[in-house]
């Protein structure tokens, strides 16, 4: 039995679904994909997959072997490529995490310029406001806003980016505009729930002085595009990204609250596998992005 390409067959099979599609993709005949997959059982003393008519199932043991199967197969692609040219090297499939809200404020316009840079490459994107694990999802990468404690992942950061207090002129013109923070626990906040200070806004004023006000939330989502929305619409005062909400305030739909205060900056980064081999493309995307937001101003 060759075990690698038996390790690879069942990784494919996995993969898409059946051994007939892995036996597409390897340009093998389905009995032989049938038969690597089971010589390999065999090999182990334990069953891997179970087959019904319509779909593959993984074992327990399947589950548990699949992970060093996949990560054997990757390390043997990467090792490929690594001595291939660079336009070898960025094609395949780039699957990446996006922030929702960051993404749709901006970074569309940089994955349809990065594609059209790089037209063999396949970009996977998901975009999703809650944590994406990394290594348990199989991604290339992801950007994530925030402090990162996680030492399975190497962190890149991409720079540092203002934050601000934003609300619809309208809402300011009924309700007031606050002259210092105290003032804020008497408005309607609009609260990301996965912000890391909770119900507390920290800012520091133009002398140093630093205070925290607990603020009343009237709606707390967990995406920032809804929450972006609503204060546009009016229903109370937002954090936000100053660059992310540039075309609001430009169009006169956002104002910016207490100018003077400075919420403390909100840093970017790329994150991705300490366990493999970094491949071209994943840096060639970290490098594109970093200039990008560097251009577009997104950074204090």
């Amino acid at each position: 039995m060759d075990r690698l390409a038996a390790l690879t067959a069942f990784v494919r099979a996995v993969d898409l679904g059946s051994f007939s599609a892995a036996a597409v993709h390897l340009g093998l005949s389905q009995p032989g994909v049938s038969q690597q997959i089971r010589a390999l059982e065999e090999h182990l003393g334990s069953r891997l997959l179970t087959r019904t008519t319509r779909r593959l199932s993984l074992t327990d043991a399947g589950e548990r072997y699949l992970s060093y199967a996949r990560d054997i197969v990757e390390r043997l692609d990467e090792a490929d490529r690594s001595v291939q040219s660079a336009e070898a090297q960025m094609t395949g499939t780039l699957s990446v995490s996006l922030p929702v809200g960051f993404a749709e404020a901006m970074l569309a316009e940089f994955l349809i310029r990065f594609k059209h840079d790089h037209p063999g490459l396949v970009l996977d994107v998901h975009l999703s406001d809650v944590y994406v694990d990394v290594m348990r999802d199989r991604l290339d990468l992801a950007i994530r806003l925030g402090e990162i404690r996680d030492d399975r992942l190497i962190v890149k950061n991409l720079g540092r980016a203002r934050r601000a207090l934003f609300a619809a002129p309208g809402y300011l013109d009924t309700r007031g505009r606050p002259a210092h923070p105290c003032e804020l626990s008497s408005h309607e906040y609009l609260l990301y729930r996965n912000i890391a200070t909770g119900d507390s806004v920290p800012l520091t004023g133009p002398d140093g002085q630093s205070v925290s006000v607990r603020i009343r939330p009237v709606m707390i989502v967990n995406n920032s595009s809804a929450l972006r929305l609503a204060a546009v619409a009016g229903l109370g005062i937002c954090l936000s990204n100053t660059w992310i909400v540039q075309n609001h305030v430009d169009a006169g739909e956002l104002e910016q609250v207490l100018p003077d205060w400075r919420y403390h900056d909100h840093p970017f980064h790329a994150v991705y596998p300490s366990n493999r081999y970094i491949p071209l493309k994943v840096r060639r995307f970290v490098d594109a992005l970093r200039a990008f937001l560097a251009e577009k101003g997104a950074f204090s």
